[in-house]
């Protein structure tokens, strides 16, 4: 299903072509505001824009793709208020899985791209002290990323079965946690450290793992060994996810149709 999915996107060769380039435009753009701040001051939050870079390129590679498998999540609200979500019952499938497969996006592999592309600069432009634990943080941070990044959609896919046309209330956690998560976190208050910290916890996707990989020290409520605690964050946020999805289900009484 999802492969007939990919190939119907491919066939329209003009349109595709156009949504991937539009998708790598927004990368690139997003990327220049991180060169245009720091072009501007030498350091933020402690690092640099080689480091940063390195911030960037994970937080922006791990949103892209979990945006890739579950961002279609957002489609939620339309199916509720359509009465379409009952017919997703009917099928003997998990809902959740029935809602990831229902789209597949290949325009969001371009702004993958520019992820990956910043993360490689990244870890080339930086003193990374390789070894098999280093290699072994860079993997496991990624996944770890990319799974809490991934939470963070199911859980707010979760509270839209409560929220009347909400998605632009839990947009801004989603959306504003990515664009928290490709930031030094040594520069938010101490309300956004609790919240984009712990409670949904985006700097174990980029900037703690970053620390970790170039042996910097942090700041006193997030030290940089905490980027070996990545997994522990996605296990958490899929803890929160889980809860928010179920609840979510149990609230649903159909569309009335």
């Amino acid at each position: 299903m999802l492969g007939s999915r990919a190939r119907s996107q491919r066939s329209y060769r003009v349109g595709f072509g156009v949504d991937l380039a539009s998708s790598l435009l927004v990368g690139v753009v997003e990327l220049a505001e991180v060169w245009v701040l720091f072009h501007n001051v030498d350091r933020l939050g402690g690092i640099d824009f080689a480091q940063v870079l390195l911030v960037f390129g994970l937080a922006d590679l791990c949103f892209s793709l979990a945006d890739l498998a579950f961002g279609h999540c957002d489609t939620l609200p339309t199916y509720v208020r359509a009465g379409t979500l009952d017919v997703f019952y009917l099928r003997p499938q998990p809902l959740l899985l029935q809602l990831v497969t229902s789209d597949l996006s290949l325009r969001r592999l371009a702004r993958a791209a520019v992820g990956l592309a910043a993360l490689v600069a990244g870890l080339v432009v930086n003193d990374v002290a390789w070894s098999p634990a280093t290699v072994a943080l860079l993997l496991v941070a990624v996944a770890s990323g990319i799974a809490t990044f991934a939470a963070l959609f199911v859980t707010a896919a979760g509270l839209q079965f409560f929220l009347l046309d909400g998605a632009e209330l839990t947009n801004a956690f989603v959306y504003g946690g990515r664009y928290a998560a490709s930031q030094p976190a040594s520069v938010w208050s101490r309300p956004l450290v609790v919240v984009f910290g712990f409670f949904f916890p985006m700097a174990f996707t980029a900037y703690l793992p970053a620390l970790a990989l170039l042996d910097l020290p942090g700041s006193d409520w997030l030290p940089g060994w905490l980027g070996w605690c990545a997994p522990l964050a996605a296990v958490w946020a899929w803890a929160l996810a889980t809860l928010s999805w179920r609840t979510g289900v149990r609230h649903y009484r159909g569309g009335g149709g």
